[in-house]
């Protein structure tokens, strides 16, 4: 099955929301409408979206300032919607870290053709240290470091026991690659190890507690076979 890719769409008018997200839906994204620039960081939490489409008007906090936000913690990728056609308004919005702007009132087909586009151009890649001494992974929001035995999520410590961080920065090692539980027990445990598989799914479902779902990356199960870290590009 093919994970749908997902859309935050952020406007206080529910009948422009409503509209872009049955656009959207043909084109068989999943999305999700707030109408407030408040309800935007929770709703980052709770549904990972892949983009972000955010009206500049909101009341209350404006798309601007939202921006800000999701920026300080996410690499999303956004795509400002607005009835300010002015160059400085555009001007702002890229500055502040969106990655499109579209003017109201816009074309259906034009709103999903820089979906897919701006969707396309982003391709969250690991950094990983070459220096031998220095072991060390990075995703958007995720740095895995087993130099220090420290992971930081979103910007914040995360407090992980040894053997989970070990299995986390394997499996972030490589990215899309499928290991069986008997080769994560090996490798994180060794050969020697007495124990059984279940070891190592008790360990993924801890890591899944305290690493959720990025648009970008997640852990997946491979039903049948064992686990992958596995990397969306776009």
């Amino acid at each position: 099955m093919v994970n749908k890719q997902k859309i935050l769409i952020v406007d206080d008018d529910n009948n422009i929301a409503e509209l872009i997200s049955l656009y959207l839906t043909k084109e068989c994204f999943e999305t999700l409408t707030v109408n407030d620039g408040e309800s935007v960081l929770p709703a980052m939490e709770s549904f990972s979206p892949n983009l972000i489409l955010l009206d500049i008007m909101l009341p209350g906090m404006d798309g601007y300032q939202v921006c800000r936000e999701v920026r300080a913690k996410y690499s999303v990728p956004i795509i400002m919607l607005s009835a300010k056609g002015e160059v400085f308004d555009k001007v702002l919005g890229l500055e502040l870290g969106a990655d499109d702007y579209i003017e109201k009132p816009f074309d259906s087909k034009e709103l999903v053709a820089r979906t897919k586009a701006v969707l396309r151009r982003y391709k969250p890649a690991a950094v990983v240290s070459e220096n031998p001494g220095d072991k060390y992974v990075e995703y958007p929001d995720l740095v895995i470091n087993l130099t220090n035995y420290s992971v930081i999520y979103r910007g914040t410590a995360i407090d992980m026991p040894p053997k989970e961080l070990e299995l986390l920065y394997f499996l972030a090692s490589s990215p899309n690659h499928v290991f069986t539980r008997e080769q994560l027990l090996d490798q994180i445990w060794g050969y020697e190890y007495i124990g059984d598989t279940r070891t190592v799914d008790v360990h993924i479902k801890r890591l899944r507690e305290k690493i959720r779902d990025h648009a970008g990356w997640k852990i997946s199960t491979i039903w049948g076979v064992g686990y992958k870290f596995e990397v969306r590009n776009g």
